[in-house]
């Protein structure tokens, strides 16, 4: 990561944020507007893995943690205190949807993805799935709304079993969640 400015994260930061997150909800990043302090050698590979400085980092807890005061403005990520604005890397999407359940059939159906960091969101009007095609190979990358601008792209096993429980409306195949129908892809290029 070439011309980064050294950051290290404060110390009084991380524990406040620890406060935060023990008490079970996430902090009100949105309202937060501190001063950029620069890039913080810190990636989130696509498969959802957290790294810092090159080493992934290990400890659950943590990557829980630095996932709540996570950020997307426009098209880059930030890590966001009350006094502190870093830079961070990601790949693709920030989390990875790893499981999900159903419940209900037909348009009262309603899929409840779980992320690798734990979040819970159910997929509907607030939170949309979509489907993007690699232009080269033609491969989907699934993914859903988790949270203000942050998807979660969902995982090839967790996609084959979305595909198993599509259904075809209105020329498309698709999924329905909480009332909304998702398209995946038209009818017609199903063959």
């Amino acid at each position: 990561m070439s011309g980064q400015k050294a950051v290290r994260p404060d110390a009084q930061s991380i524990a406040a944020l620890a406060r935060a997150a023990s008490k079970g909800g996430l902090p009100p990043v949105h309202l937060w507007n501190p001063p950029f302090c620069g890039d913080l050698d810190m990636r989130i590979a696509r498969d959802g893995t957290w790294f810092y400085q090159g080493t992934p980092i290990g400890r659950p807890g943590l990557v829980r943690l630095f996932s709540t005061i996570l950020r997307k403005d426009g098209e880059k990520y930030f890590l966001v205190t009350p006094v502190e604005k870093v830079g961070i890397t990601v790949d693709d999407a920030p989390f990875v949807a790893v499981d999900f359940e159903v419940s209900g059939e037909g348009e009262a159906q309603v899929l409840r993805f779980e992320t690798n960091v734990g979040d819970h969101v159910e997929a509907g009007p607030q939170a949309p799935l979509r489907v993007v095609k690699d232009p080269e190979t033609g491969e989907p990358s699934p993914y859903v709304l988790v949270r203000a601008n942050l998807e979660a792209l969902i995982d090839r096993k967790s996609f084959y079993r979305l595909v198993d429980i599509g259904v075809h409306h209105d020329g498309w195949f698709g999924l329905w969640s909480a009332g909304e129908f998702f398209r995946v892809i038209r009818s017609e290029e199903l063959g």
